[in-house]
């Protein structure tokens, strides 16, 4: 499987995840939800990366980029039915 395919296939697994961290960790706050989401995320990321013997060059923008996936996620999530009127997932500030 192409690098491609995979980065979609994660992608689009993101929506799913936000949701769950939010269900288990909906006390918290966003910035400690994010952090859940991003290390679950990196650690099935390093079980891909190395089952497929694909090299991620420079791991900071990756998760970067990942970071930035979760943030749109969470934007659109709250901009949705999804949420419901008093939503607790919030982002963190930059």
């Amino acid at each position: 499987m192409d690098f491609l395919s995979q980065l979609l296939r994660g992608i689009a697994f993101v929506p799913a995840l936000v949701n769950g961290i939010e269900s288990l960790f909906g006390n918290k706050s966003g910035a400690e939800k994010k952090d859940a989401a991003m290390s679950f995320l990196q650690n099935a990321l390093a079980t891909v990366d190395a089952v497929s013997a694909r090299e991620i060059v420079d791991p900071e923008k990756f998760r970067q980029g990942i970071s930035q996936i979760i943030d749109g996620t969470v934007q659109c999530l709250n901009a949705s039915t999804w949420c419901k009127h008093a939503c607790t997932t919030t982002q963190p500030s930059a």
